[in-house]
C-alpha cells in the first residue's frame, strides 16, 4: 500500500508515525489460552491492588516462568497433565510453543519473592 493511500484510510495512525508521537509496546511472552490470557492481563496490570494477590493461585505458565531450562518447563507441564490440572491438549500446546518458540516466550524468568515484591 502507497503512504498516500495509507493516510486516507488511516488518518491518526499516519499523523502519529509522521509526528513521531506513536508509542511503542514490548511483547515478551505468548499464552495461547485467550481465557487465561485475559485474566492474566487483568491481573498483572499496575492498578491491581495489594489484596489481589492474596490467595493468588499461579497456573502452570507461572510454573513455568521459573525454569531456566526447557526440560524443568516439560516436567512441570507433564506433572500438571498427569495430575488433571491442565488439559491434554493444553499440555500439547504449552510443548509445542516451548519448542518453537523457546522458554521465554511464556514470559521473563520469575525470580524467588516475585508476588511479595508486586504486593
Amino acid at each position: 500500500m502507497d503512504w498516500e493511500r495509507f493516510k486516507q484510510l488511516f488518518p491518526q495512525l499516519a499523523k502519529e508515525l509522521d509526528d513521531g508521537t506513536s508509542s511503542s509496546v514490548s511483547v515478551d511472552s505468548v499464552r495461547t489460552d485467550e481465557e487465561i490470557a485475559e485474566k492474566k492481563a487483568l491481573f498483572n496490570s499496575d492498578e491491581v491492588n495489594a489484596t489481589f494477590y492474596s490467595g493468588y493461585e499461579p497456573d502452570v505458565i507461572d510454573f513455568i516462568r521459573r525454569c531456566r531450562e526447557n526440560k524443568e518447563a516439560l516436567e512441570i507441564i507433564d506433572y500438571l497433565e498427569s495430575r488433571g490440572e491442565i488439559s491434554s491438549t493444553y499440555a500439547n500446546r504449552l510443548k509445542k510453543q516451548l519448542g518453537e518458540c523457546g522458554l521465554r516466550s511464556f514470559g521473563s524468568f520469575k525470580e524467588h519473592g516475585y508476588y511479595e515484591r508486586k504486593r
